[in-house]
């Protein structure tokens, strides 16, 4: 019983661990320096819009509008382009993002609407305004070299997306341990009536940790837009499960109360690795997302039958 705690203490560094040792053995050329800046790359859009999940979560909320929040950013920076320029266009859409969150924010703590219930509303209306604002046609931009230069790899591993989104975790990782607004953060999420006898303020809590994923839902979406050149109402629609995936594989609790931004890290790690390794040996998309599922599954009941001991993430980002 002791290992299988341990295990489950550890889990993110046994799958990530098995995930690269398996993929080692059975496809070529994986363990290489140009899969890696591939794997970061490709991971990072999951891996920007995951940090902002990982806040909502361990806050005990969840938003299920991210997918159609990235994709609603990115047609925002694109179709504004040809009227006050990229730059403005791509802040337009950062903030954009930010909006969303803050209306989710707002149905949430102020309407009291369970966050599930309103960010799946939300999610069916940025997804319908993005398809109205385009006509369900995707939008180009107006300077492909952007694309080119966006996509440009620096020291043989990082692009921007891969940096932003690195520097990003150890940021979150940096405030989650040694910041009071990080350590009222898991308050909240473990108990907020408690938090708030405390002194704590859950209601700007959780408003300001919706604001946060939508921003960075926004961030994700307007360089995937700017990376691509496009803007498309079908951007991020199978996001969310992915995303939620990773932040669990991480070790953040569904529950609230419990998580990690490292842990985040080699989440979405885990399954950047995975689905590579799987399109290596062209499995289908279809079987990825079985094998996705059935992980997710195994370390939800995992984590309900293995209660591991008190030194948990949530413990070490409270204590720190």
């Amino acid at each position: 019983m002791t290992v299988l705690v341990r295990l489950v203490r550890y889990r993110v560094a046994v799958i990530l661990g098995l995930t690269l040792l398996i993929a080692s053995l059975t496809v070529s050329g994986f363990p290489s320096v140009t899969t890696l800046g591939l794997g970061l790359d490709r991971s990072a859009t999951i891996g920007i819009i995951a940090i902002g999940m990982t806040v909502l979560l361990i806050a005990r909320q969840i938003d299920l509008s991210v997918g159609s929040t990235f994709a609603l950013a990115g047609i925002t920076a694109i179709m504004l382009q040809p009227v006050i320029g990229i730059w403005p266009a791509a802040l337009a859409g950062v903030l954009a993002g930010a909006a969303a969150g803050a209306f989710n924010g707002l149905l949430s703590v102020v309407f009291k609407v369970n966050a599930l219930v309103a960010t799946l509303a939300t999610m069916l209306i940025f997804r319908s305004v993005a398809h109205w604002l385009t006509d369900s046609q995707p939008v180009p931009g107006t300077d492909i070299m952007l694309s080119l230069a966006l996509s440009t790899v620096h020291l043989e591993i990082f692009t921007l997306r891969s940096a932003l989104f690195v520097g990003s975790i150890l940021l979150l990782h940096f405030w989650l341990t040694r910041t009071v607004a990080g350590r009222n953060l898991f308050a909240v999420g473990s108990n907020a009536d408690a938090a708030e006898a405390s002194g704590i303020a859950p209601g700007r809590t959780v408003f300001l940790a919706f604001v946060f994923a939508g921003t960075l839902a926004g961030v994700a979406g307007v360089l995937q837009s700017l990376t691509t050149n496009t803007g498309s109402p079908v951007f991020g629609a199978e996001l969310i499960v992915t995303v939620i995936a990773a932040v669990v594989v991480g070790g953040t609790r569904i529950e609230g109360g419990r998580g990690s931004a490292l842990g985040t890290l080699g989440g979405v790690l885990t399954i950047a690795a995975l689905t590579t390794a799987m399109e290596f040996q062209s499995v289908p998309a279809y079987i990825q997302q079985v094998v996705v599922g059935l992980i997710l599954i195994l370390l939800v009941v995992l984590d309900r039958t293995v209660r591991p001991g008190p030194r948990t993430h949530a413990a070490a980002g409270v204590s720190g």
